[in-house]
């Protein structure tokens, strides 16, 4: 295992799926199960550089989502849009 990349940090990367979410083209898109390394007590994310070249196909030529959710504004106190 290597050990994480991140000042004072005392873990290690791991091999694990995770949730990936970008804006992309002024649309929130939400690419599930994508393999990473996560590090065990800080949780960064190393994304392996053919990982990132299928999330730019996926961008690039986007089929029909498979689930959808819904979106939300955050709010401050006021009730406002932050």
């Amino acid at each position: 295992m290597m050990k994480c990349s991140m000042t004072g940090c005392t873990g290690e990367y791991e091999p694990k799926r995770v949730t990936h979410t970008v804006r992309h083209r002024g649309e929130i898109v939400v690419i599930d199960h994508v393999p990473a390394e996560v590090c065990s007590v800080c949780g960064d994310t190393l994304l392996a550089p053919e990982t990132v070249r299928g999330l730019e196909r996926v961008l690039a030529h986007p089929e029909a989502p498979v689930r959808s959710a819904p979106v939300y504004e955050y709010e401050d106190g006021a009730g406002r849009a932050a």
